[in-house]
């Protein structure tokens, strides 16, 4: 029996098939088939959703059923895969996946799913520092921890509650023992798609401000090729080409921008420490080196020539006490 079809699947499967992709995706690399293949699943889910009216504006997060929850996550699912397209015109990318994210976002900030911190920094007009951006980025990581660290706890929760039915199941009336699972399935599930959602919002504003980032750096590589690059021009050039993305260079980007910011940083620190390495030689270990070799290589330079000077004086005696052929007039035979 073949592989179902897209247009077969329920929405549970269909979603179910690409959570996985997405999974997968995130922990390790894909190849851009598949990647396309979960992008393909995620809209399609999003098309099944609009069809059957899950979503109400008017709701919030305690009008949605557990079983819809998860479906708040199809956007973000969409923009995180989408960022992973490789294609010629890496912005259009780039502005697709940031459009899901936003969408994502809003979605949640309508559902009361976004933290008064991250909405109070959206609509906050006055200055943004250095320090304000770094304790808001810090508060972020914090709650990211905190939802990993819950999810956690609820998977090793059920595991053990999985492991205690087993061993009541004989002595306990069946009944009673689905009833009881079912209720706390039911809880656990929820308490797992709104931790799972807070999670995906913390790390969506994260990658909203990377891509925002590798937007502009590619706006401004493209538009200095229109212009044509001059000499002034070559440091963001050198920088895109270390960062990976030479899509508007050479080729395809291989690298975020926040990798390309450690590797830049890693490049600048290996060349600082190479010529700190380079000139502490050239003025300790060499210079001294040479400076004491001198004497010694002089005198050297000297015996040596004295050496020379007697040994030819010495051959020019042996010669005149030997003349040629002396030495073989004993082997003659008239001799």
């Amino acid at each position: 029996m073949g592989e179902r079809t897209m247009e077969d699947m329920s929405l549970p499967a269909l979603f179910e098939q690409a959570r996985r992709i997405h999974l997968t995706a995130s922990e390790s690399a894909v190849d851009q088939e598949t990647v396309r293949k979960g992008c393909e699943a995620l809209k399609r889910c999003e098309e099944m959703i609009g069809k059957l009216g899950l979503f109400s504006s008017n709701e919030t997060k305690d009008d949605i059923s557990t079983t819809n929850l998860k479906y708040i996550l199809v956007p973000y699912y969409l923009a995180e895969l989408t960022e992973k397209i490789a294609q010629d015109d890496r912005i259009q990318v780039v502005k697709a996946s940031q459009a899901k994210l936003k969408e994502f976002m809003s979605f949640c900030e309508a559902m009361e799913l976004v933290p008064e911190e991250e909405l109070e920094s959206s609509v906050q007009g006055g200055p943004n520092t250095f320090a304000d951006r770094r304790a808001k980025k810090i508060a972020r990581f914090k709650r990211q921890r905190a939802a990993e660290s819950k999810l956690l706890e609820i998977k090793e929760r059920k595991e053990r509650r999985g492991r205690s039915t087993k061993a009541t199941a004989l002595s306990t009336p069946v009944e009673a023992v689905e009833e009881d699972v079912l209720d706390d399935d039911g809880e656990e599930e929820r308490e797992a798609w709104l931790t799972t959602i807070s999670l995906a919002v913390c790390k969506a504003v994260d990658l909203v401000e990377m891509l925002k980032k590798e937007e502009e750096m590619l706006s401004a590589i493209k538009e200095k090729q229109l212009q044509g690059v001059g000499e002034g021009d070559s440091y963001i050039v050198n920088l895109a080409q270390s960062a990976g993305y030479t899509s508007y260079v050479q080729g395809l980007p291989t690298m975020s921008i926040e990798e390309a910011g450690l590797r830049e940083m890693e490049m600048m620190n290996k060349f600082q420490e190479r010529n700190a390495k380079l000139m502490e030689e050239a003025n300790s270990a060499w210079y001294k080196d040479n400076a004491k070799s001198r004497p010694g290589q002089e005198e050297d330079e000297d015996e040596d020539n004295d050496a020379a000077q007697d040994k030819a004086r010495a051959w020019d005696d042996w010669k005149d006490d030997n003349p040629r052929g002396a030495g073989n007039k004993k082997l003659t035979p008239c001799g």
